[in-house]
């Protein structure tokens, strides 16, 4: 499974996004050209990222958004109902202040972070094993 992210969504043209509705739910993408019509699999996790408003300070704590509610409403707008449904996960995460990211606290290395991960996939696994034999168990 591939994961695709973007910055913003509002950076793709709408045509584009409604594209993607399509892919996500079927899990293939099919390709037409005059002559002939290719479908490959598509088993993707969209992982997208949209402001809160145009300005980006609606709810912030430091800073006062200055947009009115229809200038959010359209702003928002342009991510369709079809597409939303489709998100299986929505987040709101609140802006991080400058001196919190530079803080002096040690970054963690790549090893350790690997070594959560790996234990984070494995888990996972014990996981999906555990849920397939249940299903399996009671199938029959």
């Amino acid at each position: 499974m591939g994961c695709y992210f973007s910055m913003s969504c509002r950076e793709f043209p709408g045509n584009v996004l409604k594209v993607m509705r399509q892919p996500l739910e079927d899990h293939n993408v099919t390709i037409a050209r005059a002559s002939m019509s290719l479908s490959f699999p598509a088993r993707f996790m969209l992982a997208a990222a949209i402001n809160p408003c145009p300005c980006g300070y609606f709810n912030d704590k430091s800073r006062e958004c200055m947009c009115t509610p229809p200038m959010i409403q359209r702003y928002v707008a342009k991510i369709d109902g079809p597409l939303l449904d489709r998100i299986d996960i929505h987040i709101e995460v609140p802006a991080v202040q400058y001196k919190e990211l530079c803080g002096g606290a040690a970054a963690e290395g790549s090893a350790e972070i690997r070594k959560r991960v790996l234990a984070a996939r494995r888990r996972q696994r014990d996981r999906f094993t555990k849920t397939k034999e249940k299903s399996t168990r009671t199938r029959r």
